[in-house]
């Protein structure tokens, strides 16, 4: 019996030991916990990650943490981030590629205030347009090259300020109109007591400006190993499996989203608000990067008469299907 005890006792520790073989992987998220990235806290809270034999370290971003850098240091396996901004961090040495891209859409506006008279992009001239920068702004100048608006604050032109990551020019009224993000600075505007109907919104989809943002990037290197190539695939079949479960099921995926919010910064509102709009940008995308909307992105940055953040187009070198194939099939 002391015998049986032990082999069975053998036999437990052997199969925990295999419950504990998960493979690892690290995902650096672009900003802090929010709605915007519940289809990775929705795959982790069920289980999606675990079918895949996945252990999943989810790391929160924030305004003092370059993704990039964590990926290249060997602190993640794997980052969000938008396309521009990887791009100008590959052509200046970043050895990075998009492997996926949930977000089909872009959540970019340009919020512009009614009573400024302000009601199509014909009515720009004269006016200050506020714009985050960093890479940001390069939508809006390709935007006023497209309508042959100059940037110069000419009467005939526009002028282009530099704002922070927050509404307060807008309300402040110091500018006319204000980048906002469908998800969030929009509905920060609202929340200070001005109503869609004191509003004239611009979405960069509908005027053909748009560029790719939260696409999921490795680096050159992992996607030389075999063993790699097959965890990044489990990986993004469970993310999106959580992104679907997500767009689906908005009212749950934003309460995990707070679950994982270990800041308590953010509020059920806001997170169920945010999440409503998120999953219109997800829609559908089965993670497959579409090279036109890759070629646009790149137009844009090319097209916008400002300073770059890019100089050159980097071609087919910058995104592979190689990873969204294989989780797919």
């Amino acid at each position: 019996m002391k015998i049986t005890t032990l082999t069975a006792t053998a036999a437990l520790a052997l199969t925990a030991g295999m419950a504990q073989a998960a493979d690892e992987m690290t995902v650096q998220l672009k900003w802090v916990t929010q709605a915007q990235f519940a289809g990775y806290y929705v795959a982790e809270d069920k289980g999606f990650y675990d079918e895949e034999d996945l252990d999943v370290t989810i790391k929160p971003g924030g305004p003092d943490i370059a993704p990039v850098q964590v990926l290249l240091g060997g602190g993640a396996d794997v980052m969000v981030d938008w396309l521009p901004s990887a791009l100008a961090a590959r052509e200046n040495g970043a050895p990075i590629v998009n492997i996926a891209q949930p977000f089909k859409s872009s959540g970019l506006m340009l919020t512009c205030l009614k009573e400024t008279g302000i009601e199509t992009p014909e009515d720009f001239s004269g006016h200050t347009l506020g714009t985050w920068f960093f890479g940001n702004e390069l939508p809006l100048y390709s935007w006023m090259s497209k309508l042959g608006l100059p940037t110069d604050g000419s009467e005939e032109g526009v002028t282009i300020q530099k704002i922070n990551f927050n509404v307060d020019p807008l309300l402040q009224k110091q500018v006319d109109c204000a980048t906002t993000m469908t998800y969030n600075e929009y509905w920060q505007v609202i929340d200070a007591g001005l109503t869609p109907a004191d509003l004239v919104v611009f979405k960069y989809e509908d005027e053909g400006i748009s560029t790719l943002e939260d696409g999921l990037y490795t680096t050159e290197e992992n996607l030389e190993d075999p063993e790699m190539v097959d965890k990044l695939a489990r990986f993004v079949r469970a993310s999106m499996k959580g992104w679907k479960y997500a767009e689906e099921n908005p009212d749950e995926a934003a309460d995990i989203v707070l679950e994982n919010d270990e800041t308590g910064a953010q509020t059920e509102e806001h997170q169920k608000r945010m999440m409503g709009e998120i999953a219109k940008l997800t829609e559908g995308s089965d993670g497959t990067l579409d090279p036109a909307d890759f070629e646009r992105t790149v137009e844009v940055l090319l097209s916008s008469g400002a300073e770059p953040v890019i100089t050159e187009d980097p071609g087919e070198a910058a995104w592979t299907h190689e990873i969204t194939d294989q989780a797919l099939n």
